[in-house]
Formats: C-alpha cells, sequence, structure tokens
C-alpha cells in the first residue's frame, strides 16, 4: 500500500446524527488527523443530501473532526454539474436545507425532477406533483442523490431516498439516474477531485452496498466497519465481499498505518 493511497471515510451521515449522537465519537476524531500526519491523502464520501456541504462541515468540525469543505464529495454538487451539462432544469423534491446548493441552476419550466432525502417533505402531496411532472414529459428523467434503502439515527432507522425512488420509477416507468453512492460516477468523481487512481485507493464504510459494492465496481479496495448500518447478514451478501471487516474507523486507520 503506497504513500499516496486515498481514504475515502464515510463517517455519518445524517445532520441529526452528527448533532445529537456524540457518545461514541471520541475515540474516532483523532482518526482524520492520523490519515493526513501519515501523508495519506483523505476524502469524505458521503450520500448526504439534509444539508450543503458547508453545513455538514460545520457540524463535524463543531464536533471536533478536522475535515474541510473540499474533502467532500456529496451527490448535490454532481448533480449540479449533470444539470447544467445536459442543459436540465430540476423540480426539487429534497430536503428545504440543501436548497442553496441549487441556487445557481435554473429551475424555471421544469423538465426533469431531481429527488433527495426529503425527510418531512416526503408528503403524498409532494411524491404526487412529482410524479405528476415525470408522468406528463415525452421522456421522463428522474435523477436521485442517492439509493440508499434506509440510514440511521438516534432514534432508529428510517426510509432513504431509495425507497422514494423506486416508487417513482415503479409509477412512471422510468429508471432513475443516480448521482450519489454506488453509482460508479459518484466514486469516479472523488477519485478525480484528488487524481489518484482507484488501485490506490480504500474505502471505509457501513453500508455493504453503498459504500463497499460502490467503491469496488471502480477498482477500489474497500473495507466494511461494524457499526451503523452494518448488520451481521450483511457478511453472507450473495454479491458483495468487502476486502476486510473491521470493527470501527479508528481500528480501520490503525491497520492501514500498520501496512505503510
Amino acid at each position: 500500500m503506497g504513500r499516496d493511497t486515498f481514504h475515502c471515510l464515510r463517517l455519518l451521515q445524517a445532520p441529526s446524527s452528527l448533532a445529537l449522537d456524540t457518545s461514541g465519537l471520541t475515540p474516532l476524531l483523532p482518526s482524520p488527523h492520523r490519515i493526513k500526519a501519515a501523508g495519506l491523502k483523505l476524502q469524505l464520501c458521503t450520500n448526504e443530501t439534509q444539508a450543503t456541504r458547508e453545513n455538514f462541515v460545520k457540524k463535524l468540525r463543531a464536533l471536533g473532526f478536522d475535515i474541510s469543505v473540499a474533502e467532500v464529495t456529496a451527490p448535490a454538487p454532481a448533480a449540479c454539474r449533470l444539470l447544467k451539462e445536459r442543459g436540465l432544469r430540476p423540480h426539487l423534491l429534497v430536503h428545504d436545507d440543501l436548497i442553496p446548493e441549487f441556487a445557481e441552476v435554473d429551475k424555471t419550466n421544469p423538465n426533469c425532477v431531481v429527488l433527495g432525502d426529503a425527510a418531512e417533505n416526503f408528503t403524498y402531496a409532494n411524491l404526487n406533483e412529482a410524479f405528476r411532472l415525470l408522468i406528463g414529459m415525452e421522456k421522463p428523467i428522474l435523477i436521485s442523490l442517492g439509493k440508499g434503502r434506509y440510514y440511521k439515527e438516534t432514534d432508529g432507522l428510517k426510509l432513504d431516498v431509495g425507497a422514494y425512488m423506486k416508487a417513482l420509477e415503479y409509477a412512471c416507468d422510468v429508471q432513475a439516474e443516480v448521482v450519489g453512492k454506488p453509482a460508479k460516477r459518484f466514486f469516479e468523481s472523488a477519485l478525480a477531485e484528488l487524481g489518484v487512481p482507484p488501485e490506490q485507493a480504500i474505502m471505509i464504510g457501513d453500508d455493504i452496498v453503498s459504500d463497499v459494492g460502490g467503491a469496488q465496481q471502480c477498482g477500489m479496495r474497500a473495507l466494511q466497519v461494524r457499526t451503523g448500518k452494518y448488520r451481521p447478514s450483511d457478511e453472507n451478501h450473495p454479491e458483495v465481499k468487502p476486502d476486510a471487516y473491521v470493527n470501527n474507523l479508528a481500528e480501520a486507520v490503525d491497520i492501514i498505518l500498520r501496512h505503510l
């Protein structure tokens, strides 16, 4: 493992977890610093779509994590680039706190729908409005900021954007374009931002499909942590096999640094 290895760390996903669930974070705080101090590159790949990157980083830094905005790869900026490249004007069904990410995008007379983790905005009325827009298009375009099934917050598991994406796919007979994890393009974007090839990259995450599977399809190695979204049944997944399992992020960093 060379000294240019890129470590893509998915620490936590939801802002409410970052704000409230701090009891188990103290042992993890030195991890980003230890990676950087060893001369390694670091990028945080997140499917966070309930906050802008700036606010997401503020929450991390308030908890003591040494992370900058430039070290975060998130779905919303990737979606904005795609929209501008293709001249698309989105109808947004996203969390209110994410809307500033789309400030520079033309949203008049929508010709596509962008779907994120809208939380309380996932009402019947809002979903039906998105459905009506899509079903009325000659060639409906649905862009999803991830396709996770669920995520964990302090009060338990919650449905993620993927569940609502599948509902609109079924209703409109359309296949969504996913710009967050586990989309190959998302991981390629993270690698491009750091300027490293996939064979020099290691993904550390808790989601067997979005983190591990997504990274491996790009040629990266991937470790799964036995925390967060991890379930014992993950170790019998029929398609995705992590390169190794670790108990937590700190242990993963220990192993990586020992192999320099």
